[in-house]
């Protein structure tokens, strides 16, 4: 999963990119500070991997991971190439979703781009510089199929469609806030829209209002009322605080949030959000050489879920043995798990749940 940093500039992307990556990406109080986007990978925390080391003493443990992309700051025009515009775009189309960060704080020592804090009005910046870009692609993308349409009528519910969406965008509203059928989805799956991309707003706040006055900040609710409207997610983060948390030893910080009244970090928040929008789970594989967790698409099946290891596994799959988590944790090993009938086979129209213990059997 690839998820992609952005937001005005000076309104913290650069500060959280660095707590949550610990990437020393360069940040400062000025315009343009990203230019070339900074990559980190960070581990998907996931405390079942802990529980079967214990059970396995693998010679590795490997985590399922996240790439977060630092994308250059956007203003007003970066459709028609002004500021980093055209490089902030093709960054953009390169993510899986969009974490928006949105400035959610007065400070008067850091410079706010528009002059004032104003979530819905950043927000707006941002999401009519996506859909200026996506209504030069709907119109090449409309010509194209009315000519198809001339010698094949089946083209004709694509041109429907594609003048529906953007008479919506022409309304100012991201294509991410419309509704389509199954048929529809397909259609749009192959049109490369900016504004269809799923978002994560995060609310970024003071240390301040971010301890236990949340739900009191007023440019928060500006946040909840604009995502509420698309379905998308909001994640509220005070970057600067996990700044001063992302070197701590993981006893001092569970003990920190403790304390200010959380049980998880910002990044696993984040994470979370990141794997609900994009539906995503994991399931895990286990044994003395290596206990592993693989990033799937709900509704993916054995199969292609094997393949996620290999080619060879999909392509030669006979079955998968497969066991919950919760199960074969409750009954101390496999072996025992085994012994009371709870390790299925599974064939190739089987479902993976989240949290799937599995070995999978393949010839080739």
């Amino acid at each position: 999963m690839k998820l992609g940093i952005v937001g005005l500039p000076n309104v913290g992307k650069s500060t959280l990119f660095n707590a949550i990556t610990n990437a020393g990406a360069q940040s400062a109080n000025y315009p343009f500070c990203t230019i070339e986007p900074n990559i980190g990978t960070v581990a998907v925390p996931d405390h079942r991997l802990d529980e079967l080391a214990k059970m396995y003493d693998p010679d590795k443990i490997t985590p399922a991971v996240i790439e977060f992309v630092d994308i250059a700051g956007l203003v007003k025009g970066a459709s028609k190439g002004e500021g980093l515009g055209n490089k902030f775009l093709s960054n953009i189309r390169e993510v899986d979703a969009i974490v928006h960060v949105v400035r959610c704080f007065e400070d008067g020592e850091i410079v706010h781009v528009e002059g004032s804090i104003g979530p819905k009005r950043d927000i707006e910046v941002i999401n009519l510089e996506l859909i200026f870009s996506d209504l030069d692609i709907l119109d090449r993308r409309i010509d194209k199929a009315a000519k198809a349409a001339k010698g094949d009528k089946k083209y004709l519910a694509e041109v429907d469609l594609l003048n529906r969406v953007k008479k919506h965008l022409e309304d100012g509203k991201s294509a991410r806030s419309m509704e389509f059928t199954d048929d529809e989805k397909v259609i749009m799956s192959d049109i490369p829209l900016l504004s269809n991309k799923p978002i994560i707003y995060v609310a970024n706040m003071s240390e301040n209002d971010f301890n236990g006055k949340t739900d009191s900040n007023p440019f928060y609710q500006e946040v909840l009322e604009v995502a509420k409207e698309e379905n998308s997610e909001v994640v509220p983060i005070c970057a600067r605080l996990e700044e001063e948390i992302s070197d701590m030893s993981m006893e001092d910080k569970l003990m920190f949030l403790e304390e200010i009244g959380l049980t998880e970090s910002g990044l696993d928040r984040l994470i979370k959000a990141g794997y609900h929008l994009l539906g995503l789970i994991s399931y895990l594989t286990a044994g003395k050489p290596e206990v592993r967790a693989w990033t799937i698409t709900r509704g993916t099946k054995a199969p292609q879920a094997a393949g996620k290891i290999h080619s060879d596994f999909e392509r030669g799959f006979i079955r998968a043995e497969v066991i919950s988590y919760e199960d074969l944790i409750a009954n101390g090993s496999i072996a025992a798990a085994k012994e009371k009938g709870l390790v299925r086979s599974e064939g190739k129209e089987y479902v993976m749940q989240d949290g799937d213990v599995v070995l999978f059997r393949f010839n080739v």
